[in-house]
């Protein structure tokens, strides 16, 4: 087996390792498609039902069809690439922890991240061709309030999941920097319990406070608004989609133009959408 062959297997077993472990921090958190095909995909929803009472002996029976929705994801191609000099090919891609590998696979983890902000307070598309539009509603934001992240917002948030009938069941989620984390610590309403509760989130032991799992996301991605309040975002699991054509795409190719340097390329193509409206909330932040 020609030692090319080796390395190109090599790295796509590290790249697909790196991708999984340490790269994208939301990609199990929320509705996730994989196998996805075609130029455009679409998430089939079914609304809610109303049960209806028998008043009479033998009465005809009423149907009501559901209410079926759809939810269109437009995917891009995220990747990145890197070109390294011929003499230094078996070093690095002999390591399995090396550098281009790790940085490549969490550079395009961010970006399935980053696909997926982007679409919890943007445009979502919906219909049998995805041609009506919806923007997010003002009715699930918790306003900034002239403060930072605060027990009273994270209960707020709570309220607004619980009163669009959100099952307590599900996995709720709330993605902040670690800004908001700090706030909390300073909130004047925390007790000693949530004192406790947030130092352990300070420290990585515990990640739960006030039925939300924390994800801690860096200040680049998680986005401000026009006031520049950070738009933190709290989702019940199906409230947030993702779609993946595939895994992952990856290449190592010799190019002669650059003197037969080695060219390595990781690529993914997905796409993501808010998948129902009533499972995300919005809480602006005043970090000044």
């Amino acid at each position: 087996m020609a030692i090319d062959t080796v390395f190109v297997k090599q790295f796509s077993a590290n790249i697909m390792l790196l991708s999984q472990q340490k790269g994208s921090k939301l990609r199990d958190k929320v509705l996730y498609r994989g196998g996805i095909v075609g130029e455009d995909w679409y998430i089939d929803q079914l609304g809610k039902r109303t049960a209806k009472k028998k008043t009479t002996r033998n009465a005809d029976v009423e149907y009501t069809a559901g209410d079926w929705q759809r939810r269109k994801l437009s995917p891009v191609t995220i990747y990145d690439a890197d070109l390294l000099d011929k003499e230094d090919k078996a070093k690095m891609l002999a390591d399995p922890t090396n550098p281009t590998s790790m940085s490549i696979a969490m550079a395009i983890g961010r970006g399935m991240d980053q696909e997926i902000i982007d679409a919890a307070f943007g445009t979502a598309y919906y219909g049998k061709t995805g041609s009506s539009s919806e923007s997010f509603s003002s009715d699930n934001q918790v306003g900034v309030q002239a403060s930072g992240l605060t027990v009273s917002k994270l209960l707020e948030a709570k309220e607004i999941l619980d009163n669009n009938d959100v099952d307590e069941t599900e996995a709720r989620y709330i993605a902040v920097t670690g800004t908001q984390i700090m706030d909390l610590l300073q909130d004047d309403k925390v007790t000693s319990a949530d004192f406790n509760s947030i130092k352990a989130l300070v420290n990585g032991d515990i990640n739960t406070f006030c039925g939300f799992s924390f994800v801690k996301i860096s200040n680049s991605m998680l986005l401000t608004d026009t006031n520049d309040y950070r738009r933190v975002i709290a989702w019940a699991k199906s409230g947030l989609g993702l779609g993946v054509a595939q895994e992952m795409n990856n290449r190592i190719d010799q190019i002669p133009g650059k003197h037969y340097a080695t060219q390595v390329y990781a690529s993914v193509d997905c796409g993501a959408t808010r998948v129902d409206s009533d499972k995300v909330v919005e809480i602006k932040c005043s970090e000044a």
